[in-house]
C-alpha cells in the first residue's frame, strides 16, 4: 500500500538511508496496546477436530495460544529492528467464524517507549501458524488469511482503528 511518506521520512533509515534501530530513548513513557488478528480457514472436519479436541498432537487451541504468547515475549529475535519489549500483557483469543474458519485476534500491552503492534501481529501469525502444524495431519489445504493491525493505542499518533480505514474511490 503506498504512502505520501518518501524513503527519507522513514524512522528506521538513517541518513544515509540504511537500515537502523529507531532511538526511543527520548519518547515518553505510555500505555501502550496493540490488537492483530488473522483467520485459519479449513476444511469442516478439521474445525470439528479442533472443536472436539480430537486431534493426536492435542488441545489444539490451548498450544496456539500459549505459542502465540511465547511468539509475542520473542518478537525482537524475529524482526530485526524491534525493540525487545517487557510486555505486561499478552492475551491470544479464537473465535469460530463459520464451518469452516476460525479468528485469531492477539492483544499485546505495555508501559514503554515503543508501540506493540509488531508483537501483536507475531502473536496472531504464530499462534496461526501453530494451528496449521497440529492439524495438518488431516487438512493441508488450510490457508492463513487477513493478518492485520485491528486496534492501536498510546505514544505519539494516539488511539487508531481499523475501521478508521476509508476505501479508496
Amino acid at each position: 500500500m503506498a504512502t505520501d511518506r518518501d524513503a527519507d521520512s522513514f524512522s528506521h533509515l538513517n541518513a544515509a538511508g540504511e537500515a537502523n534501530m529507531v532511538d526511543v530513548g527520548a519518547k515518553q513513557i505510555t500505555e501502550r496496546v496493540a490488537v492483530a488478528g488473522c483467520t485459519v480457514k479449513m476444511q469442516a472436519e478439521t474445525l470439528v477436530a479442533i472443536q472436539e479436541q480430537a486431534l493426536a498432537k492435542g488441545e489444539v487451541l490451548a498450544v496456539a495460544r500459549v505459542a502465540g504468547i511465547q511468539a509475542a515475549k520473542r518478537c525482537a529475535d524475529l524482526i530485526p529492528l524491534c525493540h525487545p519489549l517487557a510486555l505486561s500483557k499478552v492475551s491470544v483469543d479464537f473465535k469460530f467464524l463459520s464451518t469452516t474458519a476460525l479468528s485469531i485476534v492477539a492483544e499485546c500491552r505495555l508501559s514503554g517507549r515503543t508501540g506493540v503492534e509488531m508483537e501483536a501481529l507475531t502473536a496472531a501469525s504464530v499462534a496461526a501458524l501453530t494451528v496449521y502444524d497440529m492439524c495438518k495431519a488431516i487438512d493441508k489445504g488450510m490457508v492463513i488469511e487477513d493478518l492485520k493491525l485491528l486496534e492501536k493505542i498510546g505514544g505519539k499518533s494516539g488511539h487508531w482503528t481499523r475501521a478508521q480505514i476509508t476505501p479508496a474511490s
